[in-house]
C-alpha cells in the first residue's frame, strides 16, 4: 500500500506533467515545496490548498485579488453553462425572456471580471 509520502510525490510529478512549475517557495504551514499552476495559482500538494504569496509592501487585498477574480470568473462561466442548458430546453416565451435576461447579465459581469483582471 502506498505511503502518504509516495502519494504526495506522485501528486507532485502529476502537477509537473500538467505544466506546473516548482517554485523556490515553501508552504508556510508544512514547509513542503510550492508549485505554480498553469492558472498562476500557487499550490501546496501536502496541504492540498492554494497559497497566496503576499509580497513586501503589498496588502492582503492586492495579493488575493487575482485568486478571487479567477474564482469569480469560474463561477460565472459555470452559471452561463447552466443557463444555456435551460435555454435549449425551454419553450415558454416568458421563461425564455427571463433566461435571456439572466444570460445577458452574466455575460456583462464576465466581461467586467475580465477587464478587472487586466
Amino acid at each position: 500500500m502506498p505511503t502518504k509520502e509516495s502519494k504526495e510525490l506522485q501528486s507532485m510529478v502529476d502537477l509537473l506533467k500538467k505544466g506546473a512549475t516548482l517554485t523556490e517557495l515553501s508552504c508556510p504551514a508544512c514547509a513542503s515545496p510550492l508549485f505554480k499552476l498553469k492558472s498562476g495559482e500557487i499550490w501546496c500538494v501536502k496541504c492540498q490548498k492554494r497559497v497566496v504569496v503576499v509580497k513586501e509592501g503589498q496588502t492582503d487585498e492586492e495579493a488575493t485579488r487575482p485568486v478571487l477574480l479567477n474564482s469569480l470568473e469560474t463561477t460565472v462561466l459555470t452559471k452561463i453553462q447552466e443557463v444555456e442548458k435551460k435555454l435549449k430546453e425551454e419553450t415558454d416565451p416568458a421563461q425564455l425572456e427571463k433566461l435571456t435576461t439572466t444570460l445577458t447579465s452574466l455575460l456583462e459581469n464576465l466581461e467586467k471580471i475580465k477587464k478587472m483582471k487586466h
